[in-house]
């Protein structure tokens, strides 16, 4: 219940991010028309749960923009489209859709518990409940309509029921294993990692066995089929089974050198390959594609001060060192040590697969996408099957005082670290960094700044009357203007109607100092980084912001400046 209302207050708090402007109006598309051609990156699972109920709330809708283009991604088109038509009751809609959202991380800290409590005792599912309720990345997380925490959430219970019937074969823990798989799946596209690692656990199992019988071979290959079944009634059957010659690819990986990544191609459309029906979705299939295509243009990432044309293997490992608390870090370090050393713990070889095998499985496959790296986020799926198995340490607390303290003085640490940054968990940062004011200066996107903050900013002017206009640079998909009539966009060069999104986009010049005035920017403006695009360069043009201090830092992500008039006409 905590947990819940924590997420619910969260979820007011923020103004739209980048992600979500696109995901609302996506859900609703699918849920009135069947189809799935807007944010086809990632399974309607989450989104489609998200515009339940926003449909009974009669939002306008505007469908111009839809397209089915081999490369299109209209789905921030039709964003900004749904904006414009609701106007300032859009912060509303978007507010009902998170609070739908919530029990997919109910889900996931039950998994947890469960999980943990069937390895190592309820201690251990207590444990490892808290650690993801007090975890930032999933407070973060949690309350937006994007799938990363349901991937989490969907993906530890898929894990936990194909451990069941590993352990335990039978029909119908085999059944309940299948449709776990089939919505993991339906979460989060990383997840089909899982159609190739289960079936390596379970022959390995078979293996070290020697005990399988028919009937586990016909269970697993129900599992299997059930879960491409879930996948496909997810998506309506829609294309399904489609030749796979007959795909317009958009990937340099699926398309080869036939065609162009605009018009699209083919690589298997002349041979053999080619006459095999796919068993997905002809969207779902479509996703990995333009996923594929995204990595593979390579575009501008950010680290430690650094921007570059290309992503680092160990970005994710870098990212989870310093977005993940100390104090969780630690708890994870007592556990490995306890393991190590108690002879109260008996491992068995497959319980500890079930629970590291995924985890290293997705970290592998996030790493090796180095087109860019921009959202550490990816990692989040990662962190459940990392909570459950240091729970495991609660067997080795009886008779160790001392590790009872420390394990205590942990977890106080880490439910204060929460506290103190809450409701602004989404640019957490741990104090090896000094925390989400430094957060900046190694990581950049939506690890600090996805649009969060605006709805902060506005209350921050509303406590400020004399601020008055203030000229905004933001990052995000929601119009400033679409908050407060006090939010300017024009008059910063010259008296030239210019937006300063335009100007940091580099369509005008902005002096240094700029013109007296109030101006919020923020951070990933600040160091030049846009939006959705491609960049040559980090822009440059709001340089000047960086070299003074700010007057207030609203929320971690954008920082309000006051340019008095003695400063810009020297």
């Amino acid at each position: 219940m905590a947990h819940a209302g924590v997420l619910a207050w969260s979820a007011v708090r923020q103004s739209p991010t980048v992600d979500e402007v696109a995901h609302l109006p996506a859900g609703i598309h699918h849920l009135q028309h069947g189809r799935f051609l807007l944010y086809r990156v990632n399974p309607p699972l989450v989104r489609a749960m998200a515009a339940l109920p926003v449909l009974l709330l009669n939002p306008q809708t505007e469908w111009r923009n839809v397209t089915s283009a081999p490369s299109a991604r209209p789905e921030f088109s039709v964003g900004s489209d749904f904006i414009a038509a609701n106007g300032e009751r859009s912060q509303w809609l978007f507010i009902v859709a998170r609070w739908a959202c919530i029990p997919f991380s109910l889900l996931g800290a039950f998994m947890c518990y469960r999980f943990a409590e069937s390895l190592y005792g309820q201690a251990a599912g207590v444990w490892a409940a808290s650690l993801w309720c007090f975890s930032p990345n999933i407070l973060g997380h949690g309350a937006l309509i994007t799938p990363d925490v349901a991937a989490a959430a969907f993906g530890i219970a898929a894990g936990y029921f194909f451990w069941r019937w590993l352990t335990n074969p039978g029909w119908s823990a085999a059944f309940i294993a299948s449709a776990a798989l089939g919505l993991a799946e339906l979460s989060k596209t990383s997840w089909i990692v899982l159609f190739g690692l289960w079936p390596a656990m379970w022959i390995v199992k078979r293996l070290v066995d020697r005990n399988g019988n028919y009937w586990e071979l016909a269970q697993f290959l129900t599992i299997i089929s059930l879960g491409i079944g879930i996948i496909n009634v997810g998506y309506g059957f829609d294309h399904s089974f489609r030749p796979l010659g007959d795909f317009d690819f958009t990937s340099k990986s699926l398309r080869g050198d036939d065609g162009s990544e605009w018009g699209g191609g083919n690589r298997f459309h002349a041979s053999v390959l080619g006459t095999i029906p796919v068993p997905f979705p002809y969207d779902y299939v479509k996703g990995i594609d333009l996923q594929k295509w995204d990595f593979e243009r390579r575009r501008l990432s950010y680290l430690r001060g650094e921007f570059r044309h290309r992503g680092w293997w160990w970005y994710y490992l870098y990212g989870l060192a310093i977005k993940v608390p100390l104090a969780t870090w630690c708890l994870l370090a007592i556990a490995a040590w306890a393991r190590l050393r108690s002879k109260r713990m008996t491992f068995r070889w497959l319980d500890e697969t079930a629970l590291i095998a995924p985890a290293v499985t997705i970290l592998v496959l996030i790493s090796s996408q180095t087109g860019f790296s921009h959202h550490v986020r990816y990692a989040l799926p990662i962190l459940p099957f990392l909570f459950v198995w240091s729970s495991g340490a609660v067997i080795c607390l009886p008779g160790r005082r001392w590790l009872r303290v420390g394990v205590g003085m942990c977890f106080v640490w880490l439910v204060a670290s929460c506290i103190c940054v809450y409701p602004h968990s989404l640019s957490y940062f741990n104090e090896l960094v000094g925390g989400p004011r430094h957060g900046h200066r190694h990581l950049l996107d939506s690890n600090i700044d996805w649009g969060q903050d605006l709805c902060n900013l506005q209350r921050w002017l509303d406590r400020h009357p004399e601020v008055g206009e203030i000229s905004v640079g933001y990052f995000g998909n929601f119009a400033p203007e679409d908050m407060d009539a006090r939010f300017l966009r024009s008059g910063l060069a010259d008296g030239a109607p210019l937006r300063i999104d335009e100007i940091a986009a580099g369509n005008g010049s902005m002096p240094a100092p700029p013109p007296a005035g109030w101006y919020a920017i923020s951070v990933n403006r600040l160091y030049g980084y846009l939006p959705g695009s491609i960049q040559d360069a980090p822009s440059q043009e709001f340089a000047y912001f960086r070299s003074i201090e700010p007057l207030a830092r609203i929320g971690y992500s954008i920082n309000t400046y006051h340019i008095e008039r003695s400063d810009s006409d020297e």
